[in-house]
């Protein structure tokens, strides 16, 4: 049993499973970490999810205006001991249906090289592999993708 709550960048539960989420991209990035981590800052965000199983926090992810008509997807995130039962694309499904609420036309994120689950995650659900947008651009490390919502 799930739960999905839509909240800001100041909820505890938020802050907690960032907590997490920035201590496994510090294994995986390397030393590239500090040049990522300049641009997952918590400060106002505005659009959160968190989602809940057993009223316990085990998954979240943010949206913020990247411009005008463009959402950028951050801090998509599940405990490991929750995966595979579907709740990131529950996550990203919320996010998603909040940006068109919001009159974005698209959604775009950037997600590491080494993260291969969430690249074969975004291309599952319907995301394109696009050019590195700023700030990533040039960045080896980065893919960046988009999904158009009104399509």
């Amino acid at each position: 049993m799930y739960e999905l709550k839509r909240t800001n960048s100041e909820d505890p539960d938020f802050i907690d499973l960032v907590k997490e989420l920035d201590r496994y991209l510090a294994v995986c990035d390397g030393d590239e970490h500090d040049f990522y981590d300049q641009f997952n800052k918590l400060d106002t965000i505005k659009k959160v999810v968190v989602l809940y199983e057993n009223d316990k926090p085990v998954g979240c992810g943010a949206i913020k205006e990247y411009r005008k008509n463009i959402a950028e997807v951050k801090r998509m995130y599940v405990l490991p001991d929750h995966r595979n039962k579907g709740y990131a694309s529950k996550i990203l499904e919320q996010l998603e249906e909040w940006a068109l609420e919001s009159g974005y036309d698209k959604c775009i994120l950037e997600t590491g090289l080494r993260q291969t689950e969430a690249i074969d995650f975004y291309y599952k659900n319907n995301y394109r592999l696009i050019p590195n947008y700023a700030p990533y651009e040039g960045m080896e490390n980065s893919r960046c993708f988009e999904k158009n919502l009104k399509a």
